[in-house]
């Protein structure tokens, strides 16, 4: 048996609760702040403009309030020149409009598209988003069930509704922007989480097999601390390629890296103590992964 396995499941306890407040305080958040739908979600207009001097963002926002146009977001896109703005309005003069506002100071700008979002549709986005994480979820249930066994499918679909929360929560209390982008990150790091889930426990269940002697908890540190490695190598290179594209990927795709970030990082932190230890208090055993007798065998191990 490994003597050197780090002593992971020795602080299950105070993870476990610690994942309990991140999980209850995202939710918090959730209930009392409410999440900044997008207008992918909401409906509303999306204009694209292009500047000949880079403008002033809280100049553009301030001008086109006080023109009447109402929830006004401006942002760089791409170059300091060009600016996405989203607005509450709807139809299909809207971006004409706004660009004749932004030329009434004398600017030079351009119209370079104009995209309507009817609220209805964004009513539907909502509601079919949602049923795909929940679909997700429930097709791990199935899947983990089928490889494993069922006090594994339930660890692995607490811990990824632990991520999928906590993720969710940190854009409401941020009152960042949640479109669709990030929900695509949301149902990724989905992925991902399983993917370092999947691993810990064909780990663990080889070890059950294959150690006579030690506890459950003796087993699984083992089995986590032999997959280490791999998962701080492939967490911390996806970390690095999502910084990277946070940084220089520009507004269209911030709050998808920042979703994936946050994601990779509780992900990691699930796989190795949230799943892993609510396995452990459903009672995971090595009898939960013996083999079954050879048939013939009756107890003598049957000769060639």
């Amino acid at each position: 048996m490994m003597t050197n396995a780090i002593r992971f499941m020795r602080l299950r306890v105070p993870m476990v609760v610690l994942a309990l407040v991140l999980v209850v305080g995202s939710i918090a958040a959730m209930i009392v702040n409410g999440l900044n739908y997008g207008l992918d979600f909401t409906g509303g207009t999306l204009v694209e403009v292009e500047y000949s001097e880079a403008p002033e963002l809280e100049a553009v926002r301030q001008q086109l309030e006080e023109a009447g146009f109402s929830n006004v977001v401006a942002q760089q896109f791409g170059t300091e020149t060009s600016l996405v703005i989203r607005l509450q309005e709807e139809g299909e003069d809207v971006g004409r409009q706004v660009v004749e506002t932004l030329r009434a100071d004398g600017s030079e700008v351009e119209l370079r598209r104009s995209e309507y979002v009817g609220g209805q549709v964004g009513s539907e986005l909502r509601e079919k988003g949602g049923l795909a994480m929940l679909l997700a979820l429930g097709a791990i249930l199935v899947y983990v069930g089928f490889r494993f066994q069922f006090k594994f499918a339930m660890s692995s679909v607490v811990a990824l509704a632990h991520d999928v929360i906590i993720t969710v929560g940190a854009f409401a209390l941020f009152q960042w922007d949640f479109d669709l982008t990030v929900l695509a990150a949301v149902l990724a790091v989905i992925g991902y989480s399983l993917n370092d889930t999947i691993v810990v426990f064909d780990r663990v269940r080889e070890n059950f097999r294959k150690i006579r002697k030690g506890t459950p908890e003796e087993v699984i540190d083992i089995s986590i601390t032999q997959t280490l490695a791999r998962t701080l190598v492939t967490s911390g290179t996806t970390m690095v390629v999502t910084l990277i594209l946070f940084i220089f990927g520009g507004d269209a795709v911030r709050t998808f890296s920042i979703a994936l970030m946050i994601g990779i990082g509780i992900g990691t932190f699930s796989s190795i103590y949230v799943a892993t230890a609510i396995a452990l208090m459903m009672g995971v055993s090595k009898e939960d992964f013996l083999l079954p007798p050879k048939e013939g065998a009756e107890g003598v191990e049957a000769r060639p």
